[in-house]
């Protein structure tokens, strides 16, 4: 099936390499809500299952490799992929094994667009790999169309840690660090900064850059990579251009941190099914 008749399909599809979250926050049901919300299907392929509250990850059991290489293969030897998102990998086996579906599925569709959170903690720093979680990602940085890290990820995935240096380099040089590592683009996330009135976001391809600003919001969030990460997807997967899915991407991850409610104490979780703001959403596709 071609691109152009994935596209006329009624809902394109996006497959979702995620974790579970009991706390309904993050991972597989930010994903499924987010792409849905952002008018696609999502396929979800269980990499991991997380013991986590909207505070805190305090086990991770990931799946085995051959069992996610199995999930992805039902669904990609009968489904037409329009798109897919990479989130926690649980294991350098998994990443392999996610390099592999997506290798697949290029072999047909050369243009797939591939979207890579690289996830490797958890907000408040707990380990969500049981291996080392930027060797696992290395097969995985070529392979993606747009990677988007905040700035500790793109930070580590240039092999930079705090007690390397003295001060976190640039986004712009993070971002030639991972372009030259063969990140094709590069979304580095602002949510660490250091301004405290906004968040600026910030786009590096070979052939472009460009900059968002937006309020900065005085909670802290559960799920907001899983939400950015996948409504970027879910416009991809719909034909629309990277920096247009970028926009609507961003537009719609601040509204559902906007509206964001507790059902504890610790981080909120976005309001994901918010779609009354005037974008392209489930009811209009490309």
């Amino acid at each position: 099936m071609t691109r152009r008749m994935m596209l006329s399909m009624t809902r394109p599809l996006v497959l979702v390499f995620c974790g579970t979250d009991p706390s309904g926050g993050a991972g597989m049901t930010a994903d499924i809500q987010a792409l849905t919300a952002c008018g696609v299907h999502p396929l979800p392929v269980v990499t991991s299952v997380t013991v986590q509250d909207n505070a805190r990850v305090f086990a991770l059991h990931p799946v085995a490799a051959e069992v996610v290489w199995a999930q992805a293969e039902a669904l990609i030897s009968s489904m037409p992929i329009a798109a897919v998102k990479i989130g926690i990998l649980g294991s350098h086996a998994n990443a392999l094994a996610i390099a592999r579906v997506i290798t697949r599925l290029r072999e047909r569709d050369p243009a797939l667009p591939v979207v890579l959170d690289p996830v490797l903690a958890s907000g408040d720093g707990d380990a969500l790999s049981t291996d080392d979680p930027v060797v696992a990602m290395q097969s995985l940085l070529p392979l993606a169309s747009l990677v988007t890290p905040n700035l500790p990820e793109a930070a580590r995935l240039c092999g930079i840690t705090p007690s390397s240096v003295t001060q976190t380099p640039a986004p712009a040089d993070l971002a030639a660090l991972l372009l030259a590592r063969g990140c094709r683009q590069v979304l580095i996330k602002g949510g660490h900064g250091l301004d405290p009135q906004r968040v600026t976001n910030q786009w590096f391809s070979p052939i472009a850059t460009k900059s968002w600003h937006w309020p900065r919001l005085a909670a802290r969030f559960h799920g907001s990579g899983c939400t950015l990460a996948s409504a970027i997807a879910a416009f991809l997967a719909r034909g629309i251009d990277m920096e247009q899915a970028l926009d609507l991407a961003q537009t719609y991850c601040q509204a559902t941190l906007t509206a964001a409610f507790a059902i504890a104490p610790g981080q909120r979780i976005p309001d994901r099914a918010i779609t009354d703001l005037g974008l392209p959403l489930a009811a209009e596709f490309a």
